[in-house]
């Protein structure tokens, strides 16, 4: 049986069961032993982020109001935003990475949070160009790499954020 069968059968390439540890791996009888596969069950799983909250540490209304001014998060009556995918416009229809960083790592400095969004931006230019307008300081960026363009500042909490525009 080639790669290609045992793939199409529910089968993964692993170079061992532990790269995987939430999924249900299982050796599949059904299929022939292939060194380096193993069947993977279907699980229940996340499909997305639903959604972001976070602790104020100063007035939460006037925090989600820099939101709103400075990057043009569009907020509704009951003080939050609803950010839909189709109406982002980049080639990859919109994708939410999410990933744990090791407890002594520098990636979220200065800020002290444990924590750092991202944001999708469509226009990274004009974004940074209306923060300097409005004096808000911009940490790093704008860097381009292989995904996109991106851009750090601190909210007036102290929270890192990051903007990025996909390429």
């Amino acid at each position: 049986m080639d790669v290609a069968t045992i793939e199409h059968q529910g089968a993964r390439k692993l170079t061992s069961p532990e790269e995987h540890p939430v999924e249900k791996v299982i050796t599949a009888a059904a299929l022939p032993a292939v060194p380096g596969f193993w069947h993977v069950a279907a699980m229940a799983r996340i499909t997305g982020i639903g959604g972001v909250f976070f602790k104020a540490k100063s007035d939460h209304k006037q925090l989600a109001a820099w939101y709103a001014r400075h990057l043009g998060l569009p907020l509704a009556a009951w003080g939050g935003a609803a950010l839909r995918w189709p109406e982002d416009k980049a080639a990859d229809g919109g994708v939410t990475a999410w990933h744990v960083a090791e407890q002594g790592t520098a990636w979220f400095s200065p800020s002290d949070a444990p924590f750092m969004i991202n944001y999708r931006v469509d226009d990274l230019d004009g974004l940074l160009a209306q923060l300097a307008r409005d004096g808000v300081p911009i940490l790093k960026g704008p860097e381009q790499h292989e995904n996109g363009r991106f851009a750090w500042l601190l909210d007036p909490d102290g929270n890192k954020i990051e903007l990025w525009q996909p390429a």
